[in-house]
């Protein structure tokens, strides 16, 4: 095993249930990026578990983003980071953010590790002021997607599909920097300029005085590629709520009022107006960005919840305006499970709840269950394709230790052998998956197992 895989840590060399574990994370010589304090913390859960496969999935999954994705230079005299999702050479600005987001924990430990999410927010910052509405970057701006989609493309931008979420991940990850590490840098005039592209494109697609400056069509056999009406969308009836024309998923809305989305926009504007009064001291900004926020909110209040003939008052996944509902949840962040891990609602929302247990049912049309698992999947990948991350993300927003606890045996149980996360995995064979490098699911997984160390480490045993 040893001349195959090369050597494995002492530790790994005991039997679990008669098997032994290759070493397959990335050689230390060549990592992208290392440290200490991450390094740490694997050591630190190994040691506490007598689950040696659940050790070995956290040192692998864990850094992975950092292993395999950051590309990091000073750029002008400031930092730059680079970060790509895996087997797509492009930086998404939701997935990037997601992807360094569980080493803000670590960051008072690691010097190095503040610059290189500092570098992440200066990167961004320059993506939001290339195009706002483009969801995914190459590192190059030079660079031509090859695309041939029927929007207003720019050289550096990879994919433009308008995303609501992929500028609310950005101010998220602005906003938890901040408030960890109490540093200004990043927020200089060139990001004061982004926040307000922030806020004139939310107000845009509030679509109060018509469809916006975007379109978007894609020639595609896939339904969930391309926007329908010249490329602007399904009707809506404008009322506050900000439209997204895809999902996180990077598919097709069908309601252009992405509940979830909107939830978290909410959260976004609060966020950024608190940044902005106290860094900038732009009052008028912020109270422009609080006002957006109370307006959206009071939208939610209105035109989020539908009664469900089972499961009482739950969210709707989108609306139009039209008291059309879509009743549904899709894997991908933000999801409706997801909302007391995004957003300031708290699980124990009676609405929240009633949601939780129909989405997390058959009454789901992407829903999918076996004798193996259960999980959440979607349009993106196809019938029966459990997505790891609804399982993760499911976890990480209960409290309940028998569902914590079956949630990490269920990732335990159907990462293929491979020692990772995947994109997604087929319910009934989990070892047919997609994506092999899915660096977002990798690195979730390891903030998974990270809060059940600190707060129920008796969960993270066999």
């Amino acid at each position: 095993m040893a001349a195959a895989f090369g050597l494995m840590p002492a530790w790994t060399s005991a039997f679990s249930k008669g098997k032994s574990f290759p070493v397959v994370r990335t050689p230390k010589g060549a990592r992208k990026f290392n440290s200490s304090a991450i390094e740490n913390a694997i050591t630190v859960v190994q040691k506490r578990t007598n689950n040696y496969e659940l050790g070995w999935l956290f040192e692998n999954c864990f850094p992975n983003t950092l292993d395999t994705t950051v590309d990091f230079n000073i750029e002008n005299g400031k930092p730059d980071t680079y970060v790509i999702t895996g087997d797509i050479d492009a930086m998404w600005l939701r997935d990037s953010s997601a992807q360094v987001w569980p080493y803000l924990s670590f960051v008072g430990e690691d010097p190095k590790l503040k610059t290189l999410i500092e570098g992440v927010i200066n990167r961004q910052t320059k993506c939001i002021l290339l195009d706002p509405y483009a969801n995914a970057f190459f590192k190059d701006d030079t660079k031509i997607s090859g695309w041939k989609d029927q929007t207003e493309m720019k050289p550096g931008v990879s994919e433009r599909k308008w995303e609501v979420d992929s500028l609310c991940y950005t101010i998220r990850l602005a906003y938890g920097y901040w408030k960890k590490t109490g540093d200004t840098r990043p927020f200089d005039q060139d990001w004061k300029k982004a926040v307000e592209t922030i806020l004139r494109t939310f107000k845009e697609q509030q679509r109060k005085s018509g469809a916006g400056p975007y379109h978007f069509s894609r020639h595609t056999s896939s339904g969930t590629d391309g926007a329908t009406y010249a490329g602007i969308g399904f009707p809506v009836k404008p009322n506050g709520l900000i439209c997204s024309m895809f999902r996180p998923s990077d598919d097709l809305t069908t309601h252009l009022y992405l509940i979830p989305s909107n939830f978290f926009a909410v959260q976004s504007m609060k966020q950024v107006a608190e940044m902005v009064a106290a860094i900038s001291k732009d009052n008028r900004l912020a109270n422009e960005c609080s006002d957006l926020a109370k307006e959206v909110e009071a939208a939610l209040k209105a035109h989020s919840i539908v009664k469900h003939k089972q499961f009482g008052h739950v969210y709707a996944y989108e609306t139009n305006g039209f008291e059309s509902y879509l009743l549904m949840d899709d894997a991908n962040v933000p999801s409706l499970l997801s909302l007391p891990y995004l957003t300031n609602l708290k699980a124990s929302d009676p609405v929240y709840q009633n949601t939780r247990k129909m989405i997390w049912s058959e009454h789901n049309p992407y829903f999918y269950k076996s004798d193996i698992t259960e999980g959440i999947g979607g349009p993106h990948t196809g019938a029966n394709q459990v997505w790891p991350i609804s399982i993760i993300m499911k976890g990480l927003t209960s409290n309940n230790d028998a569902e914590i606890k079956t949630c990490i045996r269920s990732l335990q149980t159907t990462h293929g052998h491979t020692g990772f996360m995947h994109e997604s995995f087929d319910v009934n064979q989990p070892a047919n998956f997609s994506r092999s490098w899915f660096a977002w699911a990798n690195t979730l997984f390891g903030e998974l197992i990270w809060k059940t160390y600190q707060t129920k480490p008796q969960l993270l045993d066999l």
